[in-house]
């Protein structure tokens, strides 16, 4: 047990003071400002590569892509400081939207996708959000009560909901959704897409609960020491089964603003992301080994990576090297964070 994991439970209820009873100066905080030098110099680059990178209208597409990207590496974010991995979000951000359609269109009339007509319309946001906590309450059960491998089972339900997204919708695009459910992706609030005013909303949520509530600096204990933080009072089992189930829930809701923002709910959509969350979660200093990062540095990770997309595109470089630019971010960050931290491995 390091005396790093000692600490963090030990110190979940109250934040670190001095003997004096001022708050400490911790300079590894910092950590979380280390990438707004990189985005400034993103800017620049991209203004060099391309004036329209300073359009608004690029600038708002590269946010209204953030917003939706960042609800998953929210989610994410939240479950490896758990200690927990979940790769079942890339999947849950497109069935959960598909069975909400599924329950609410009408199983016949001049739509080129029928469901079965259970519900009326008004209800497809919610439904779309229960789908999303069934989700992630049935991945708690399995890695919690059944003691399943988390990477295999969340790997095995990225793929059985993969197909029953393809089953549901039959390999189509359905592009009559109900306007409520289309509304917040698609709106604009004060100059700006309404959903990058909910992403900054709930990041700004649990960066809150995560540094100020008990059962939000749990979750620093827990990926720290799990047992160090059982010992300490905390219920571990159900603080990362609610995290689990919160993960998926915000991952629903993005599939909620995707559609919103494309006006249809795509075939494929969610396809690749996991790549995306985890190399912006990365980068943004989040611990693969949970117990450490912050969702601030997990915001900026996010925007790091669009805006890399955003310039490379600009500048002439195909789609196709996207998932090569996602691997090698994650490379580098996993390298440079593994010196910097000046741990130990076998």
């Amino acid at each position: 047990m390091s005396d790093t994991s000692q600490l963090t439970a030990a110190d979940v209820a109250a934040p670190d003071r001095a003997p004096s009873g001022a708050p400490r100066l911790h300079l590894s905080r910092y950590r979380d400002l280390s990438l707004i030098p990189v985005i400034l110099v993103l800017g620049v680059i991209g203004f060099i590569v391309s004036p329209a990178f300073l359009t608004s209208d690029n600038l708002i597409g590269v946010l209204q892509q953030v917003s939706e990207l960042s609800l998953l590496v929210l989610g994410e974010a939240m479950i490896l400081i758990c200690g927990r991995m979940d790769l079942s979000l890339e999947s849950t951000i497109g069935v959960a939207p598909v069975i909400a359609m599924w329950l609410v269109m009408p199983s016949s009339g001049s739509a080129t996708y029928h469901g079965i007509g259970l519900l009326p319309g008004w209800t497809s946001v919610p439904l779309c959000l229960l789908v999303g906590l069934l989700i992630g309450g049935f991945n708690g059960f399995m890695i919690l009560k059944l003691r399943v491998n988390g990477f295999i089972a969340t790997l095995g339900m990225l793929t059985m909901l993969r197909g029953l997204q393809d089953g549901i919708s039959q390999g189509k695009s359905i592009v009559e959704v109900p306007r409520s459910f289309s509304y917040l992706g698609g709106a604009s609030w004060i100059g700006a897409p309404a959903a990058v005013w909910i992403c900054l909303v709930l990041f700004a949520v649990g960066g809150l609960a995560l540094g100020y509530l008990r059962h939000g600096r749990a979750l620093y204990a827990i990926g720290g020491n799990s047992e160090a933080a059982r010992a300490a009072g905390i219920r571990v089992d159900r603080i990362t089964w609610i995290v689990l189930a919160v993960g998926s829930l915000l991952a629903a809701f993005a599939g909620v603003l995707y559609v919103g923002h494309y006006g249809a709910i795509s075939s494929t959509q969610g396809d690749g992301w996991i790549f995306q969350v985890f190399a912006a979660t990365v980068i943004g200093g989040v611990s693969l080994n949970g117990g450490r990062g912050t969702l601030f540095g997990a915001l900026t990770g996010v925007l790091t990576l669009q805006l890399v997309v955003n310039v490379t595109t600009l500048g002439g470089v195909p789609p196709l090297w996207d998932k090569f630019l996602y691997g090698a971010i994650i490379i580098v960050a996993l390298i440079i964070s593994r010196f910097a931290s000046g741990e130990k491995q076998d």
